[in-house]
């Protein structure tokens, strides 16, 4: 007998889920009719009858409704060998769709559903480096990594993990790269030849363009001499893999004190930072951006790539400016909020 009872439960938890919750609502719903065709004057209408059922299958029992007659007695005495065993197998259904969901998300099986996020391929030191830095925004954009492994490497609410790969354009869809923000190329460490680590960062780069070309895309670059070839799949920006560390040294060598600078502008954990503003209608030169912003305790030091701000200042403001202030967080807090357009 107790061997039946373990083949017929093993058989039961391998129904499939929609049709156990099918029969579950059909047994509550014919229980708690029965209930109240047996017992009418107590129950009186359908919903009390369907309280009762319902409290008696979850062994909740609050006791305000319960069988007088002995058919109700007789039949609340099913509902407790079998209904309860039911109620059972629905929670611990419910609780594998829980577990089943929760290890998809873990095992990067899951697409992700937002907009304007940030996108990194490949996991390593380095993106984990800007995955911190990232977080260390409390209202940044969410982060969506991108690798070949079999788990997600790091776990939290602003992070969300794709298995697969990363030139491949059901990836990079499951990643949502049309509705991304940017998107961040590390090269693959895994691969020893700096060539080929470049080739895989290059493919995954012209993927990216084919299928949103109004992303922008920055490119970890192992060797110098493979730039022109990003520059032909129109990476927005590239990194050398080597030369920022190396410049960095010799800045350091011979200016003493300058790598705390430097230090500043690439973390915002460290004192001020470099932030993007939006250009006021009011300003007409960089002379008028410069003073406006001074005065708020910003400093403008570019307009795009140019660094030159101080050695033009009396020059119009071109029509499709991007300028740049250092400042620290609570300062560009301050500012004006970004407008569109001049």
């Amino acid at each position: 007998m107790i061997l039946l009872l373990r083949r017929l439960s093993h058989q039961l938890f391998r129904l499939p889920t929609s049709f156990i919750m099918i029969f579950a609502s059909f047994f509550i719903g014919i229980c708690s009719w029965i209930m109240l065709l047996l017992e009418p004057t107590t129950f009186e209408h359908y919903f009390n009858a369907l309280w009762y059922v319902m409290t008696t299958l979850t062994t909740v029992g609050y006791g305000d409704y319960y069988p007088t007659t002995v058919p109700g007695k007789i039949f609340a005495m099913f509902l407790y060998l079998f209904g309860i065993g039911l109620i059972t197998l629905v929670i611990g259904k419910i609780i594998d769709l829980f577990i089943v969901a929760k290890e998809r998300r873990m095992t990067g099986k899951v697409d992700y559903p937002g907009q304007k996020h940030i996108i990194i391929i490949h996991w390593n030191k380095k993106a984990q480096a800007a995955v911190d830095e990232l977080l260390s925004y409390p209202d940044g954009s969410d982060i969506v990594l991108i690798d070949d492994i079999a788990r997600t490497p790091l776990e939290h609410p602003r992070i969300h993990f794709v298995s697969g790969d990363p030139s491949s354009e059901q990836t990079l869809n499951q990643a949502g790269i049309t509705s991304a923000r940017s998107a961040i190329v590390f090269g693959d460490v895994r691969i020893d030849d700096a060539a080929l680590t470049d080739g895989k960062s290059l493919l995954i780069a012209a993927s990216i363009e084919r299928l949103a070309p109004a992303v922008h895309t920055t490119v970890e670059i192992m060797l110098e001499k493979h730039i022109h070839s990003f520059r032909h799949a129109n990476v927005n920006d590239f990194v050398l893999s080597h030369d920022a560390v190396s410049r960095l040294a010799v800045r350091s060598a011979l200016h003493e004190g300058s790598t705390e600078i430097y230090t500043q502008l690439l973390s915002r954990s460290f004192g001020d930072d470099l932030f993007p503003v939006a250009c006021r209608p009011e300003w007409t030169t960089y002379r008028d951006a410069f003073n406006a912003l001074l005065a708020q305790g910003a400093t403008l030091v570019a307009d795009g790539g140019d660094l030159s701000i101080n050695r033009k200042l009396d020059e119009p403001i071109g029509p499709d400016p991007k300028l740049f202030v250092i400042c620290d967080p609570p300062t560009y807090e301050l500012l004006s909020p970004p407008k569109k357009g001049r």
